[in-house]
């Protein structure tokens, strides 16, 4: 009987394919333990460079491309494609085994086989090669073949080495960018051991490989166990674990650690399974937090994903930020009375006109979250001497005067009237920790870090002691929505020398992320650490249909359209689960949601919980913030509703805080249109928002 093992990557094929072919393709392979008989067409490949890879007919038009071993019964599927790219895939392609991991690998051979010439020709005239500080012997021992170990002496720069990410066997690619980045063989070794197999390795051995391989390999046991596997194949794949993803989730830092990366380069992920390996190797318990109650829930329907999720859950607390605060604040002073953004607005007006003061009510609660707050200001004379980077109103010593003024009558009221606001439970939150010697936490993961604000940051420093492993933190400022502007040395956290950048993006096509990436063009975006982040060089290996930006002359015609694009997306396979609708506003969701229901279109307005099954999600872009679709549409992006008018500080008042609404709301688009992976549908009605002006 023929078993049948499944490679993680084509989960994520698997997930992009039509309904119709999805279909088909599990009618097949539900039945391949009857694979040798005439009906599924099990068969060999003419010219193929590795005799071992077969296809498998799926219908006139598809066919799956198999590994077959020379004896045994395991089989493993690697792709489903048209017919004639499946041959054509399979021709470049071989299969061998690792000879340090024992592990499976497969190698675009006409791929290396082509770049060769041109590196060698590079390399004649270079003073110096990538890999001259290494010995043949040691790449063997590391397990770099004869194949490989031609390229890599051929290698001059690491961005050459990047580039071959796509073709290069991927655990001999991650071993040559850790001797690159100046790692010693030691070192690799030592990185590599807890892949090593104390084995005696038969090169030829495929069945041996394959079951090695289990964290690229999904074994099925039966058609009930495979049914099970297909019916959530990109929710499966997003937990698995590409090499440089594992080389970071399995370091050992010495303090605080940091992965970046654009979206849809697997940050989430890394933060998952770094949690389980912490809270499998590391003492005390682990929280695994971030800045809003969806995205903490999304985090922990991502632990429990992972396989051995029961084994560790104990040692596993998921709470967002403020979640953490109020509780620890709660112990000690028991139910708290929040201010309402109404109370607030109200409070700091009736200042003003007692104070006879002409600052508005935003501006004064902006100086005092952005300055006061951030920078722990706590006195007048701290105030006169507080910098006030990105504030871009000057303010002379009087003004300053008067603006304390005001801040001392505000934060007096609250203490008056036993109010609290969201920062000020923070800043207590931490304050008490700060005094504890037993702090709630060994590990702290932190998902979505750059909206976190100062006082956030110091309350996570504060609830774990300081040492290896303590903080880590996933991020990517170009996807910042709030105005928060953190330094971290400024909060009292180090990642000098332990920060790591991903740049493949798995989960959007090439051709959103291109047109996605064009929206942020010129923009310098700060990376939390003193310094300006750059998104150059965020790729993705996916292709697709290009994003679609279309203009109407209402509002109502536009939200016609998008009826008809959700209805055509899912007459044409896509569940209405794996459809997504952003907006800027609340109003508009409504007017979404209302228009797909009287299309008898099944909606799910996202108000505070995750997507559903069986229906359309319709939410802000701000509530889309960590949640992915197959098919996307942005809406109302007009001028007018985009930027928002009330998000950003007229020019006349302040033109730094002006910038920077700008830039967050350029930001906000962005992380909307990257929700998508592979349909994206931009609209707009009357004109267009100045942001996509920009790009035509």
């Amino acid at each position: 009987m023929a078993i049948l093992a499944i490679d993680r990557d084509f989960l994520l094929d698997f997930a992009q394919l039509e309904k119709s072919v999805r279909d088909r393709v599990t009618e097949v392979f539900t039945k391949f333990e009857h694979a040798r008989h005439t009906g599924i067409h099990l068969e060999k490949i003419t010219n193929a460079r590795d005799d071992r890879f077969r296809t498998i007919r799926i219908d006139q038009f598809w066919r799956g491309v198999v590994l077959a071993p020379e004896s045994g019964d395991t089989y493993t599927l690697l792709k489903v494609l048209p017919h004639d790219d499946a041959y054509a895939w399979a021709k470049r392609r071989t299969a061998t085994v690792n000879g340090a991991t024992g592990r499976i690998e497969i190698r675009d051979v006409e791929a290396i086989d082509a770049s060769l010439p041109h590196l060698e020709q590079t390399a004649r005239d270079a003073p110096q090669r990538l890999f001259d500080h290494v010995s043949d012997h040691d790449l063997r021992r590391l397990g770099i073949d004869g194949q490989t170990l031609a390229f890599a002496r051929a290698l001059t720069e690491e961005s050459q080495l990047e580039a071959a990410e796509s073709f290069l066997p991927s655990v001999q690619w991650k071993v040559l960018v850790a001797l690159a980045a100046g790692c010693t063989p030691e070192e690799v070794w030592e990185e590599l051991c807890v892949d090593i197999t104390g084995e005696q390795i038969d090169p030829d051995d495929l069945d041996a490989a394959v079951e090695r391989s289990r964290d690229r390999v999904v074994f099925v046991d039966g058609p009930d166990e495979l049914l099970a596997v297909l019916a959530y194949p990109f929710a499966l794949w997003r937990v698995y674990l590409h090499p440089v993803q594992r080389s970071v989730v399995e370091a050992h830092y010495r303090g605080p650690a940091r992965i970046t990366g654009g979206p849809g380069t697997g940050k989430t992920v890394v933060a998952l399974h770094r949690a389980r390996h912490l809270a499998r190797t590391g003492e005390g318990k682990v929280l695994v937090t971030t800045f809003t109650s969806t995205l903490a829930e999304s985090l922990r329907a991502g632990l429990m994903l992972l396989d051995d999720y029961d084994e560790f859950v104990d040692r596993i607390d998921v709470a967002h930020v403020d979640q953490l605060a109020h509780r620890i604040v709660r112990e000690e002073h028991g139910a708290l009375r929040m201010l309402t953004g109404a109370q607030e607005r109200e409070l700091w007006s009736t200042i003003i006109r007692d104070l006879g003061l002409s600052f508005t009510p935003a501006f004064l609660a902006e100086e005092w979250r952005q300055v006061v707050i951030a920078q722990q200001v706590r006195s007048a004379q701290d105030y006169l001497a507080a910098k006030r980077t990105g504030r871009g109103r000057p303010l002379g010593s009087q003004q300053r005067a008067h603006v304390w003024q005001a801040i001392w009558e505000f934060e007096s009221a609250l203490r008056e009237q036993g109010l609290w606001t969201y920062e000020t439970v923070c800043v207590e939150a931490a304050r008490l920790l700060a005094e504890r010697d037993h702090k709630p936490y060994r590990h702290i993961v932190v998902d979505e870090a750059q909206d976190l604000s100062p006082e956030k940051w110091r309350l996570l420093r504060a609830a774990v002691p300081e040492g290896p492993n303590d903080l880590f933190f996933a991020a990517d400022t170009h996807q910042r929505i709030y105005q928060h502007r953190v330094t971290l040395r400024d909060v009292g956290i180090n990642i000098a020398g332990r920060s790591t950048r991903l740049r493949i993006n798995y989960r959007t096509t090439a051709e959103i992320l291109a047109w996605s990436l064009g929206l942020l063009r010129g923009e310098r975006i700060d990376d939390m650490d003193g310094g300006v982040e750059s998104i150059a060089g965020c790729r993705s290996e996916l292709h697709g249909h290009p994003p679609s930006v279309q203009g109407f002359t209402s509002w109502e015609d536009e939200l016609c359209a998008v009826a008809a694009a959700v209805r055509e997306w899912m007459d044409s396979g896509v569940a209405p689960e794996e459809i997504g609708v952003a907006v800027r506003s609340n109003r508009l969701v409504k007017e979404v949601a209302e228009k797909l229901n009287a299309e008898s279109i099944p909606v799910r307005e996202l108000s505070g919980g995750l997507p559903e099954d069986g229906a359309v999600s319709v939410g802000t872009m701000h509530r889309m913030k960590g949640l992915e679709f197959r098919c996307m549409v942005v809406a109302g992006v007009s001028e007018g509703q985009l930027p928002a008018p009330k998000a950003v500080v007229p020019e006349s008042e302040d033109k730094a805080a002006h910038r920077v609404g700008l830039q967050q709301e350029r930001c906000l688009l962005f992380v909307a249109c990257t929700r998508a992976r592979e349909r994206l549908l931009v609209t707009w009605s009357r004109e267009p928002s100045p942001f996509l002006a920009a790009l035509s």
